[in-house]
């Protein structure tokens, strides 16, 4: 327990340090030349490494699933911030991947305005028409070949199974005809339940269904497609 104590405490000050460091002239490039990749390559390369320092080994099942040639939305179950992991473990194969986040992380320095220049799209889930909005802006960033990551939950989950769905991932996802990936974290929750502050050492498991298309769906089909994901995933997480 100390250990863990100690290397969540290492961890904790690589982020701080690497993002005070790296992030503004990272930044910086972005407003000069408008690209924004090198971004994610550093947000990705810091996340990693905290993860090495905390002892959280990976292991992922049916990668496959993960097609960076098509525009997709990857809806995982929330159990804990070790959740973050799935970013690592997408990113590589779809390079246009973007977050679906709680608009709360926009108000973190550095890390907020990075991430408001990567194109994540922040949620104001207490805004019932700002979420509207959010819902609308990335359905538009699907249409133009990017893909989602965020939880249907809405919130970390403190208990076993999954928590009723929000709309908005199933209702982006059909305004911009394009498949729900889901996507079953186990593990996280062992490494750091919701109200603990450091982290323990352990495997994690990101675990990929099929595709659930929406091709020819309305905006009708939404909770239909909402039930099959939710289907879906909670047979991964059967899976052990």
């Amino acid at each position: 327990m100390i250990v863990a104590r100690i290397r969540s405490l290492v961890a904790y000050a690589w982020i701080i340090v690497y993002t005070g460091i790296v992030g503004p002239p990272a930044m910086l490039v972005t407003m000069l030349t408008g690209r924004v990749h090198h971004l994610l390559v550093l947000g990705v390369f810091a996340a990693k490494v905290a993860r090495i320092l905390l002892g959280i080994r990976l292991q992922v099942e049916h990668r496959e699933h993960v097609d960076g040639s098509r525009p997709t939305v990857y809806c995982i179950n929330h159990r804990s911030h070790v959740d973050a992991v799935a970013q690592e473990v997408i990113f590589p194969r779809c390079p246009l991947l973007r977050v679906l986040h709680k608009a709360e992380m926009g108000k973190l320095p550095v890390l907020g305005p990075a991430m408001k220049m990567a194109g994540f799209v922040p949620v104001h889930r207490d805004d019932r028409e700002r979420a509207f909005e959010a819902v609308d802006l990335a359905a538009a960033r699907l249409r133009e070949g990017y893909s989602f990551l965020l939880a249907p939950e809405g919130t970390r989950n403190s208990d076993a199974g999954l928590l009723p769905f929000k709309k908005g991932a199933f209702v982006m996802a059909i305004k911009a005809q394009v498949p729900v990936v889901p996507v079953a974290i186990i593990g996280a929750d062992r490494a750091m339940p919701k109200g603990q502050l450091y982290v323990l050492p352990g495997e994690v498991t990101v675990r990929f269904g099929e595709p659930v298309p929406t091709a020819g769906m309305t905006l009708d089909d939404r909770d239909t497609l909402s039930e099959r994901v939710r289907a879906a995933m909670l047979a991964l997480l059967a899976e052990g």
